[in-house]
Formats: structure tokens, sequence, C-alpha cells
């Protein structure tokens, strides 16, 4: 599941000018501590907004295939599409996605350095419960 998390979340987030996209950050690294440290609720709801991204073409751009399996234009214009959704639900699917890639985009310290911010300080993990 992290395979295709990782395959729609890079195109949430592509380079775009002279911004890096998030296949310069360690996606990896960042959907490994997702797992570890979401909320089930929030974990539940980014697979489900993948599977919504993958398989709602029908509904956006009247194609019977999975967006992955689409190329560059099309895959462009589903996305597009699917963020302007006229129904809320389906609208939200690109909110959680792009919420999920902002914050693997946005504590990366390559990131924060170019927009001029400090990096984030290690993470001292003192809410996570005792193992």
């Amino acid at each position: 599941m992290r395979w295709l998390t990782r395959k729609v979340l890079l195109e949430i987030l592509p380079p775009h000018g002279a911004l890096p996209g998030l296949e310069s950050v360690d996606l990896d690294a960042f959907l490994r501590g997702f797992s570890r440290d979401a909320p089930l609720l929030m974990r539940i709801a980014l697979v489900l907004s993948v599977m919504i991204f993958i398989f709602s073409t029908p509904i956006t751009i009247f194609l019977p295939w999975p967006s992955l399996w689409l190329p560059k234009a099309a895959r462009d214009r589903h996305t597009t599409r699917l963020a302007n959704h006229p129904i809320y639900l389906v609208r939200q699917t690109m909110t959680m996605l792009k919420m999920v890639a902002g914050m693997a985009w946005g504590q990366d310290p390559a990131i924060r350095e170019r927009l001029h911010l400090d990096a984030y300080d290690a993470d001292p993990g003192t809410w996570r419960p005792a193992s």
C-alpha cells in the first residue's frame, strides 16, 4: 500500500517553477513515520483517499482506467477535476492528499532551507507511549 500512496502523493505535489516537488524529499521515511505515528483514523483516511484518487477516473475524466495507468496529461486533468469536484466528500480526498504531501514536503530540511526557514529540531518523542 505504501507504494501506491507514494505514487499518488508524487502526482499531487510535482515540481513547479523553481520549487522542487515531492520527489526531492525522503518520502519513504516520511511514510514509515506516518504509519507509525499518525492516529488510526488519519491512516484510514489516507488509504481511502489514495483509493478514491486511483479509481475515481470514471467520475472525473470519464475513463474506466485507474489514474496511475493514464498518460500525464490525463492524470493532471483528473487531479484538477477531483480537486474541484462538486461533491464535497470527493473533493475532500484531495484535501487529505495535499495535506499529507505538504507535511512530507514542508518538514524536509532542504526545502525549509530553500524557503529561508529554520529546520525543525529533532523529534523528542515525548508524547509516544512507552513500548
